[in-house]
């Protein structure tokens, strides 16, 4: 899958209407061959679905609580693709109790000298636990390679290790599912450009978003490498077309209840009796002596 076009055709300019005509029909015909982006998704159509989706989450939360399992949700791809956003929408419906987003900075001193994936470990799930990953160790084989922030042989023992390591974490009893969010190029550049605008998204353009714009092809590889190589039948990776933030959204969800076979244990709508009347000795303090917050709204 193409995440980039370097197939451009840049065709010689026929002379005369004869010569329009001729390019047109080309054009056309080219057309056809290639795949059509996609209408952006209808936001009604959007917000409802993502609702009803959303309460099939918390039904699923109930059953992982219930049965006692242990899921890890692994977010990766390139600065920009709305792996943020995604986990958002993942854990807003959710007990925050049972569900946690994982998004680590960068290692300490003393971390870099552990045993690389020992950071990671530390936040894996208990029984009944859901962890959302923003970012996990493929950070290793992704931002660090391309980046030169580990050695060659770092690099080469992360990737013998990963799989084994996976391995082992499925064979413990972990669920792990790993999404990849695949955005274009010039969907990426959108977004960087809508940061820069937008005083409330500044703060995700960081100094190194800004230099991965000129690695495109380099994050690619190394993508390309890393996809290929821990791709391993007990946790294969799962690509999300994520130029379309709000398909991205609905197909994640639901690929995600799919991996998750669950039961509706929802408990039962709970019927409150009348609440006791306050005791009669029991005087509220004075409304002048507290501090209230301004009605400005």
């Amino acid at each position: 899958m193409a995440e980039f076009d370097l197939t451009a055709p840049t065709g010689e300019t026929e002379p005369g209407e004869a010569g329009k005509k001729n390019k047109k029909a080309k054009d056309k015909k080219k057309d056809k061959s290639q795949p059509q982006p996609l209408e952006k998704l209808n936001r009604d159509f959007y917000d409802k679905e993502l609702a009803r989706l959303q309460v099939e989450l918390v039904k699923m939360q109930y059953w992982v609580k219930h049965v006692g399992l242990k899921v890890v949700v692994i977010f990766e791809g390139r600065d920009a693709a709305g792996k943020g956003g995604m986990i958002k929408r993942i854990s807003a419906p959710l007990n925050p109790r049972g569900c946690r987003i994982v998004a680590l900075g960068t290692p300490s001193d003393r971390e870099k000298t552990q045993w690389y994936f020992q950071r990671y470990v530390e936040h894996l799930p208990g029984a009944g636990e859901i962890v959302l990953f923003d970012r996990s160790w493929y950070n290793r084989a992704g931002v660090e390679r391309v980046m030169g922030f580990c050695t060659e042989e770092q690099y080469k023992e992360f990737m013998d290790s990963c799989p084994q390591f996976e391995r082992m974490l499925v064979k413990s009893g972990i669920i792990l599912i790993k999404y990849w969010f695949s955005v274009s190029d010039e969907e990426q550049e959108r977004r960087f450009q809508a940061r820069t605008l937008e005083p409330a998204k500044r703060w995700k353009i960081s100094p190194m978003d800004v230099e991965s714009r000129d690695r495109w092809v380099d994050y690619s590889k190394a993508k390309d490498v890393m996809l290929a190589h821990t791709n391993i039948p007990e946790a294969p990776w799962f690509t999300v077309e994520a130029d379309d933030k709000r398909r991205a959204h609905l197909n994640c969800i639901s690929h995600l209840l799919s991996k998750i076979p669950y039961e509706d244990i929802t408990p039962e709508a709970l019927e409150l009796p009348p609440r006791r009347p306050a005791p009669e000795d029991y005087v509220r303090p004075p409304i002048n002596e507290q501090f209230f917050v301004p009605a400005i709204y």
